[in-house]
């Protein structure tokens, strides 16, 4: 299957892709695969420098730089914490608070699989809003503190309201009323070279937001 890139903003230092859910970020084992990396190197035909990923299950804005200086630029303000990354996921349940704080350390117990851990775990922080509340669900406005891999997904999970359709942390007999994993990467805001404020936003994608829709339909 072909893949098409949508690209968000670029500029001679930076492309933002709103990567499609079930397409991977980067090559992880079938270098044969095509990613988003893959295709921008194919588009640019020069090296495209990885900045984060996001899960090949989760859709939205994803950076990358196009040389070596933004690159480490770049690095340095994840490191930092001085990008801001929103996501939009619907979870399960109704949350009663407006909003929260999940401050609890995860580490990886194997096959991929991370879960929380307050003694050899690394501090993690998640910080949510609620956007609606339906009769069994609750759509958030999710930003993240701290980048560790699937930390939403985990913090949600913790706290009894985990992501929708999330096949790795969720009982399966609960699953198959959505198609994909209701997470995406909706909103980044950094501070490019030239201290200009970037805000880039990504809407929901058809595949979550018909579905979110529905739920708003008396049944």
């Amino acid at each position: 299957m072909s893949i098409s890139l949508d690209i968000l903003y670029e500029d001679g230092n930076i492309v933002a892709v709103n990567k499609p859910v079930g397409t991977a970020s980067i090559s992880e084992n079938d270098l044969h695969l095509q990613t988003i990396h893959s295709l921008l190197q194919e588009k640019y035909q020069q090296k495209i420098f990885i900045v984060h990923r996001i899960d090949k299950e989760v859709s939205g804005i994803i950076l990358f730089a196009k040389n070596s200086g933004t690159h480490k630029y770049l690095n340095n303000l994840f490191a930092n914490r001085s990008i801001k990354k929103n996501y939009t996921a619907l979870v399960y349940g109704v949350i009663e608070n407006e909003s929260g704080r999940i401050d609890k350390p995860i580490r990886e117990f194997g096959s991929g699989r991370m879960g929380i851990d307050e003694t050899k775990g690394k501090r993690s922080i998640t910080d949510f809003k609620v956007i609606k509340r339906y009769k069994e669900f609750t759509l958030l406005d999710v930003s993240i503190i701290t980048g560790r891999r699937h930390q939403i997904r985990v913090h949600l999970y913790s706290m009894g309201h985990p992501v929708v359709e999330d096949l790795r942390y969720v009982d399966f007999k609960i699953q198959n009323q959505f198609p994909r994993l209701m997470l995406h990467a909706s909103r980044i805001e950094f501070p490019l070279q030239n201290g200009t404020l970037k805000i880039i936003e990504s809407p929901l994608p058809e595949n979550f937001s018909k579905f979110v829709d529905v739920l708003n339909q008396p049944s």
